[in-house]
């Protein structure tokens, strides 16, 4: 189990939220289970109802939770999306922003739950096995919007410049060391 504090972009306002804490914990069949909690202001954030749980592109918009992997042998990444409502999305990349497609995965299992000023969301994944191999990075991420039309950008890591969990720097959080010799 890892536990991390995402931090703001230095280009965004916070927008009243205090702080936003993950843990992840990677499983031996390759599922990872993360518990992403934002603590403030929660009553002004725009969130989705809950849904029916399926794949919906655009989460973005609102506030939604991602988590971004990739192993060190190549350029190749994933992209999830979690929002609160339920609703996820799943993308594969060849490289850097590029070749952008539908990556077929089991649906996760995204929970929520609010109290006062704690906006709690956990997501378990089975992630593809992307590389036994290699090292396994992990970018993780946050889209918090506001109902006043702000949006603030959170990570672990951010690289210079404008906000991009794309960006390479963004996957700073080692998941796994190498199996082999």
């Amino acid at each position: 189990m890892t536990e991390v504090s995402l931090m703001c972009h230095p280009q965004s306002d916070a927008g009243g939220i205090e702080a936003i804490d993950v843990t992840a914990t990677l499983g031996q069949g390759g599922e990872i289970e993360l518990v992403y909690r934002i603590t403030g202001a929660i009553e002004a954030l725009k969130i989705a109802g809950p849904a029916i749980p399926d794949r919906v592109d655009g989460l973005w918009k609102n506030t939604c939770f991602e988590l971004f992997v990739r192993n060190s042998e190549d350029k190749s990444y994933l992209e999830y999306n979690f929002a609160p409502s339920g609703q996820w999305a799943a993308y594969q990349f060849s490289g850097y922003r590029a070749g952008m497609a539908q990556l077929e995965i089991r649906a996760p299992v995204i929970s929520t739950a609010q109290s006062g000023d704690l906006l709690t969301v956990s997501v378990r994944l089975y992630m593809p096995d992307i590389a036994p191999d290699a090292d396994l990075w992990a970018g993780i991420s946050a889209v918090v919007a506001s109902k006043s039309g702000e949006i603030s950008y959170w990570a672990f890591a951010h690289p210079a410049g404008s906000p991009d969990f794309h960006h390479r720097d963004c996957f700073a959080l080692k998941l796994k060391a190498r199996s082999g010799p």
